[in-house]
């Protein structure tokens, strides 16, 4: 753990990715998109070790190749790293009745496993008040890890993904536990490092619930090594004071990931910090997240935003902002089908057909943004490659 003197004026954990900016970025300098892939060693490896080594802009499998699999399997982390991602994002935290982190995008599984196909579970669906919003299913929180390994995983948005469904109940739920051993594996068959970015999902809902995250997850990477400062593990959470707490507990890097200007992280809401996404990606803000945690992950629409018919607007200086005060950026999540591409790049009203992701992409990677998310892994390289030597 590191100690507190270290982190106060932003010499210590966060020097980290200013180095990784400077040396391997180049963003602060204005370089060009050439100049700052060239410096940082997209096309091969990036030096030194932690995030330096990471190619700039950097392509994260966003819950695996979740483009091609069901998410956060391990068919869709497996494809993710045979595409090529330089992270894969294994996975979003959630805890079972008996403590265990499980990989599921939520607490709520009725979408993403078969278990409405399994009678013996019929009596657990219920309505619970899941962040002040009502929601009916089944919860990882009310079965067991045994219980919870006799489902499958199934695809979550099939009219986006008939061709997903295909895979519909060939993997189970994976543990965070098997993640940290499948990434050793991999590492040592690929010969080079396999990186992950898991997520505490709902951490204050848990915490009431007596299923503290961030502690199980500092235990878990505090046994297999990897709480370090140069690990290969990068963590993420929607509430600040989760990634405060795990501050405290790890010397992972670290990172904030921020929702619509308009919304508050729930933890503030439970707290009663007025504070919205808008308060927090101010230059106040931001310094004040500099303190605790390396970088940012905003969702797109925070980095340029939208007209109301839904094509791109204006660049915002949120990149110029957060590398000011030595936070990198990984925005979320750039997907291939047109409902979640800005309007200009859509192609036909298809709800499955993909559209000008390319043209999005080179859009995206212009202002400046130190990685991106990802379903397609392969289509985000490709368009790193473009955007390297265009």
């Amino acid at each position: 753990m590191g100690s507190q003197d270290e982190h106060t004026d932003g010499t210590g954990r966060r020097a980290l990715l200013g180095a990784a900016m400077l040396g391997a970025g180049g963003a602060v300098l204005g370089l060009t998109g050439t100049a700052r892939a060239a410096t940082s060693g997209s096309a091969g490896q990036g030096r030194g070790g932690g995030l330096k080594s990471l190619p700039v802009p950097t392509v994260i499998g966003h819950r695996g190749a979740s483009g091609y699999r069901p998410e956060h399997t391990f068919g869709s982390y497996q494809l993710a790293l045979d595409l090529g991602a330089d992270i894969v994002e294994a996975g979003d935290l959630v805890p079972t009745k008996d403590g265990h982190l499980v990989c599921r995008h939520e607490p709520e599984i009725g979408g993403t496993t078969d278990v409405a196909d399994h009678k013996e579970f019929a009596d657990r669906k219920t309505t619970k008040v899941l962040d002040g919003v009502s929601v009916t299913g089944w919860f990882t929180e009310d079965f067991t890890l045994a219980e919870l390994k006799t489902l499958r995983a199934i695809e979550r948005i099939p009219a986006n993904r008939p061709h997903n469904t295909l895979y519909n109940g060939r993997w189970e739920i994976p543990t965070f536990e098997e993640v940290l051993k499948w990434q050793d594996e991999q590492t040592r068959k690929r010969g080079k490092q396999v990186w992950i970015y898991p997520e505490t999902k709902h951490p204050t809902y848990f915490r009431k619930l007596g299923l503290g995250l961030e502690e199980r997850v500092a235990k878990l990477l505090h046994q297999h090594g990897k709480d370090r400062r140069n690990s290969p593990v990068i963590l993420q959470s929607f509430e600040p004071t989760s990634i405060q707490r795990l501050n405290k507990l790890v010397d992972n890097p670290l990172v904030v990931l921020l929702s619509a200007a308009s919304t508050r992280p729930w933890d503030f809401v439970e707290t009663g910090d007025p504070r919205t996404v808008a308060d927090l990606i101010t230059p106040k803000g931001l310094r004040e997240i500099a303190g605790y945690a390396q970088g940012i992950g905003p969702t797109l629409d925070l980095v340029i935003t939208k007209k109301a018919d839904g094509s791109l607007d204006k660049e915002t200086t949120l990149v110029a902002d957060a590398h000011k005060v030595g936070l990198i950026l990984h925005p979320y999540t750039m997907r291939n089908e047109n409902p979640f591409l800005p309007a200009e790049y859509r192609k036909g009203t298809d709800a499955d057909a993909y559209g000008d992701v390319f043209g999005a992409f080179k859009r995206y990677f212009a202002t400046g943004i130190d990685g991106v998310f990802t379903d397609n892994p392969d289509t985000g390289l490709l368009a790193r490659q473009d955007f390297v030597n265009g």
